[in-house]
C-alpha cells in the first residue's frame, strides 16, 4: 500500500516517511552489520511495502549509497519512486553542482531527481551562485524540485531571495530530543510558509528509546505502539513535517511502517514537545551554521 503523501500549494508532494541511505557507505562502514547485498535487499524490501521514498546523496560513501540506490531500485517502475539526492559542500560553486547533479544522476541510473537539496552550506560560496545552479537544474530537467539541507531559517529565507523556484524542503537534524528547529523557528517558519520539514535522524540512533521513559511509555499504552512508532508519528502528526529513519533491517522496516496510517492527538503532540526528557537546543551533529 502507498504511504502517505504531504502536499504543498505548487503541487509538491513528498512521501512521509523515506528509507535513508547515509550509513550505507561501503567498505569505509564502521558498521560491522553492513554489507552491500543486504543494504540492497533492505531498499527493496521498503518499496515493495509502499516505502518508494528513497534519500541519498553523493557524500554517502562518496557516492558508494547511489550505487546501491541503482542496484535496489533496478525492475520498479520510476515513476512509481520518489528519489533524493544531494550536492556536497565543496560543489556548490554553480559549475559543481552541475557536475555533482550529472554524476549522482549516472550512479543512480535514473534521468532525473524528484528533489534535489544543498545539503550543507558552504559559507565559501556565494548563496546567489549556488541557487542560480539550482535553478538551471530544475529548468533543464535535471531535478522536478529543489531544496536545502541544514539550512537555519536565516539561510532559508536568503536563498529563497535568489531563487526563481520555490524552495520546497529543508532536511534538519530532529527527533523528541533534539529540537534546535524549533528553537531556530524553523519548523514555524515552514509551516507558515508551506514548505516541508525533513527530520534526519527521527529516532537518533534509538537512544532515547532504551531504558526508563515514563512519558514515552505511557504514550506506548495509549496508542498500543512502539517506542519507534510513537517517535515517529509525533514528527508526522505536526503539520508539514515528514522523516527520513535509516531501515536496514527488516525488523525496523516493519517497527517504522507501524508509525504510518494514524495521527497522534494535538494534545499529546504538546505534550511531547514540552515534556519529553534531555532536551537539547543544539544538533549534537551537525548544528546550524
Amino acid at each position: 500500500m502507498p504511504i502517505p503523501v504531504k502536499k504543498l500549494q505548487n503541487g509538491f508532494e513528498i512521501p512521509v516517511l523515506a528509507n535513508g541511505t547515509a550509513r550505507l557507505i561501503g567498505p569505509k562502514d564502521t558498521d560491522a552489520q553492513s554489507d552491500d547485498e543486504t543494504d540492497i535487499q533492505a531498499i527493496r524490501n521498503g518499496i515493495e511495502m509502499g516505502i518508494n521514498h528513497i534519500d541519498t546523496a553523493e557524500l554517502y560513501g562518496d557516492g558508494h549509497a547511489e550505487t546501491l540506490v541503482k542496484k535496489a531500485i533496478d525492475g520498479f517502475e520510476r515513476s512509481k519512486l520518489f528519489i533524493t539526492s544531494k550536492v556536497h559542500s565543496p560543489h556548490q560553486n554553480y559549475q559543481g553542482v552541475i557536475n555533482s547533479v550529472t554524476a549522482s544522476l549516472r550512479r543512480v541510473g535514473t534521468d532525473y531527481f524528484d528533489l534535489y537539496l544543498i545539503h550543507q552550506p558552504d559559507l565559501t560560496v556565494p548563496i546567489e551562485e549556488t541557487m542560480r545552479a539550482m535553478n538551471y537544474l530544475v529548468q533543464n530537467g535535471y531535478t522536478r524540485f529543489i531544496g536545502v539541507s541544514n539550512f537555519s531559517r536565516k539561510r532559508m529565507i536568503e536563498a529563497q531571495s535568489f531563487s526563481s523556484n520555490k524552495i520546497v524542503l529543508n532536511q534538519v537534524h530532529y527527533n523528541l530530543e533534539i529540537r534546535e528547529v524549533e528553537h531556530d523557528g524553523i519548523v514555524a517558519y515552514c509551516q507558515e510558509n508551506d514548505i516541508i520539514l525533513s527530520a534526519w535522524r527521527p529516532l537518533q540512533k534509538g537512544s532515547f528509546l532504551q531504558g526508563e521513559n515514563k512519558l514515552l511509555d505511557e504514550m506506548c499504552n495509549k496508542y498500543n505502539k512502539s517506542p519507534a512508532q510513537i517517535a515517529l508519528n509525533w514528527l508526522l502528526s505536526q503539520d508539514n513535517v515528514i522523516a527520513i529513519p535509516k531501515m536496514r533491517k527488516k525488523e525496523h522496516l516493519i517497527d517504522n511502517y507501524g508509525s504510518l496510517f494514524w495521527r497522534m492527538e494535538d494534545r499529546d503532540v504538546e505534550i511531547l514537545r514540552s515534556q519529553f526528557p534531555n532536551q537539547k537546543k543544539l544538533s549534537d551533529r551537525f548544528p546550524l551554521p
